[in-house]
């Protein structure tokens, strides 16, 4: 018998009418039933679930197996049977009330087996108001792990897992836990993938459907002494597998947020005296993972609430709690205080002398928001000239400080220049109800290349540009351009600029996938050469010794009569001819008097400068000879097929040889 390439385990227990769906989406996966094995676990169920099973077993007896056992009391325990007689190269959670996007398993597979990794996270998607985690799922990443992505924030198991990862580190379900069972399997998993991680997030891969009965796990199981059975047991599975550091820290953000959180909401349902007893118990349950040093990876939220759990402060963790719930219904963001560059949030407690809380609970300045808007990027000449605003949510405009900042990806270097305050009025009054005002917001800068590195002019890089909004004494930096006016479309825009050092290519456009502005100098990413293109060439209709080339520049600004066609004799003779634009467009005429060529074999290019040439085309050997009188002797001037394997342009001049030419005319 064949090896199924993804082995599909269902725990089913009272799954009517939910798990009808549940297996079509499997039987019709695009991976095709060849590939799939489909192994359900009837959990004692005493709805229709067995019969339903029966049938679909019956319809497809090679792809489904049914499982019939007494009710365990959770899925633990039929995910292990499922297990215990899995064949494939993969498998795959599904719960019986969620179903399957049609191109899942085919796509988790592939990716997979592109990258060699271990597990695979399909995007999810929640039904009927089912809330799910999504943070993981912002970009798609073909290898990540458990140390440097959001992954550690889905515990649940409902992904693919290489099966032998799992029977390698004899990974199963325990059964002692009424909830939460899930998580030691999947953090465990996700520690031993050495193979890394894999995150599918631009397609909706599994749809987790909230049942309409509440009939879904831990929905059923209620109250704050389950939660606290399995929270040590996660707690000690870091303290054990993951050394102390970042990256233990990383993972302990999760349970000091998450579930610490949920935690309180039960605690919040329970008589007084309970309560207290059993937030002790939470204290002293996330005392080994809390230090000093976490609180860099916490907000001020959470950083609030560790403090008032650890120290035991029922009553001030509870109204923690009510405000955190009305401020979800609120529109309008918590008021701040800022004082000496730092900004605090005005949650409960703060400062408050009867609750001796630190001000670090409070300190919002690093993930206070930043809003900005540009409205003009223009480089005009030797001058980068921007304007917008930028301000700090929740900070009103006084005192601003405001600045440009200029640093250079490689190097680092920086250079900050002034900008021009301008008012804003009205800015803000569409967020938070129009409580906070920034009427003194708007910005505008000038970066002139010649001066802008201290008075002197910029050197060759990538110059990426920032504001430095400061107000009140608070400054926050943030990259811009990612919030533009539509007329800003952000597309590279190279020209070449007269500058004391000399003309220099400069670029201005916005990064991928974030579209802040950078400014290239030098051509560190964008070429001068590929903008300057040769459309045709023929004989003046009214000069047959007059060859004209016509041909199109791509660059927004050149100077102006630097763009010539240099023609060079075998002798070492030179011409130029300059180009004559025209006027609005991209198009350039280049008229090369033919006849001011003295004798010999001449080749071009063409020429912005003296930094920038490309070489001139061969001309079309459709081209006929061109012929004219000089000094009263005729003359013409042929192309010739170039030598090598690089074709360029090639034209012979010369006088016609008289002789030569009655003898060819006698000849015929």
């Amino acid at each position: 018998m064949a090896t199924p390439t993804v082995s599909v385990i269902i725990a089913a227990y009272n799954a009517m009418p939910y798990l009808t769906r549940c297996l079509e989406s499997v039987v019709e996966q695009t991976i095709g039933q060849s590939a799939l094995e489909v192994i359900v676990v009837n959990d004692g169920s005493t709805d229709g679930t067995p019969d339903e099973l029966e049938r679909f077993a019956g319809l497809y007896p090679k792809l489904i197996r049914v499982f019939h056992q007494e009710n365990s009391g959770g899925p633990s325990a039929p995910r292990n049977v499922g297990l215990g007689h899995a064949r494939g190269e993969y498998v795959f959670f599904l719960d019986a009330d969620d179903w399957l996007g049609t191109e899942t398993l085919e796509r988790m597979v592939a990716m997979s087996r592109e990258n060699g990794t271990d597990i695979v996270l399909g995007k999810m998607v929640g039904v009927n108001g089912r809330g799910l985690p999504a943070s993981m799922f912002k970009s798609t990443q073909p290898k990540t792990d458990v140390f440097h992505s959001r992954v550690y924030w889905a515990l649940n198991p409902l992904k693919l897992f290489r099966r032998e990862l799992i029977e390698k580190n004899n990974l199963r379900f325990p059964t002692g836990l009424p909830i939460g069972e899930d998580q030691p399997f999947t953090a465990l998993a996700y520690l031993a993938a050495k193979g890394g991680i894999s995150v599918i997030a631009d397609y909706d891969c599994l749809f987790c459907t909230l049942r309409d009965d509440g009939g879904n796990t831990t929905s059923r199981t209620k109250g704050s002494e389950p939660r606290l059975r399995f929270l040590p047991t996660m707690i000690d599975l870091l303290l054990e597998n993951v050394p102390p550091g970042r990256d233990r820290d990383h993972l302990a953000h999760r349970h000091l947020t998450i579930e610490v959180q949920n935690l309180l909401a039960h605690i919040s349902r329970e008589p007084a005296d309970e309560a207290d007893k059993t937030l002790a118990r939470l204290a002293d349950t996330i005392e080994p993972l809390w230090h000093e040093g976490i609180n860099d990876h916490l907000s001020a939220m959470a950083r609030l609430r560790l403090y008032l759990v650890r120290h035991k402060m029922l009553d001030e963790s509870m109204e923690l709690l009510r405000f955190e719930r009305s401020l979800a219904k609120r529109k309008v963001s918590t008021p701040v205080l800022v004082e000496n560059g730092r900004i605090y949030a005005r949650y409960p407690f703060f400062r408050d002398p009867e609750h001796v809380v630190p001000d670090e609970c409070y300190d919002v300045t690093d993930a206070i928001g930043v809003r900005h808007h540009v409205s003009r990027v223009e480089l005009t000449g030797s001058t980068l000239h921007l304007a917008g605003h930028g301000y700090l949510h929740r900070v009103e405009t006084r005192d601003v400080t405001t600045e440009l900042v200029l640093r250079e990806r490689d190097t680092k270097v920086e250079y900050r220049l002034p900008v021009r305050h301008t008012e804003t009025p009205g800015l803000g009054s569409d967020e938070d109800e129009g409580v906070y005002v920034y009427d003194n917001a708007g910005f505008e800068a000038a970066i002139d290349i010649d001066t802008a590195a201290d008075g002197k002019p910029l050197a060759d890089g990538l110059w990426d540009i920032s504001l430095a909004i400061g107000a009140q004494s608070a400054v926050r930096e943030v990259r811009i351009g990612s919030k533009r006016a539509k007329n800003l479309s952000g597309k590279p825009e190279t020209q070449v600029v007269q500058t004391v050092k000399g003309n220099r290519a400069a670029t201005v456009y916005t990064t991928k996938p974030f579209g802040n502005y950078t400014l290239d100098l030098g051509e560190q990413k964008h070429k001068v050469a590929r903008h300057l293109l040769i459309d045709s060439a023929r004989w003046s209709a009214n000069d047959n010794s007059e060859l004209v080339i016509s041909g199109h520049s791509t660059l927004t600004a050149f100077p102006e009569g630097e763009l010539t066609a240099v023609l060079t004799s075998d002798s070492g003779e030179s011409a130029a001819f300059t180009a004559e634009r025209t006027p609005h467009t991209e198009l350039f005429t280049i008229r090369v008097q033919v006849g001011r060529l003295t004798p010999g074999l001449w080749t071009g290019e063409l020429r912005l400068g003296t930094a920038w040439s490309v070489p001139l085309p061969p001309l079309p050997l459709t081209l006929e000879a061109a012929k004219w009188r000089k000094g009263g002797k005729p003359w013409y001037a042929k192309s010739i097929p170039s030598k090598g394997k690089t074709k360029s342009f090639a034209l012979r001049v010369d006088k016609v040889d008289l002789v030569r030419a009655v003898l060819g005319r006698l000849s015929r």
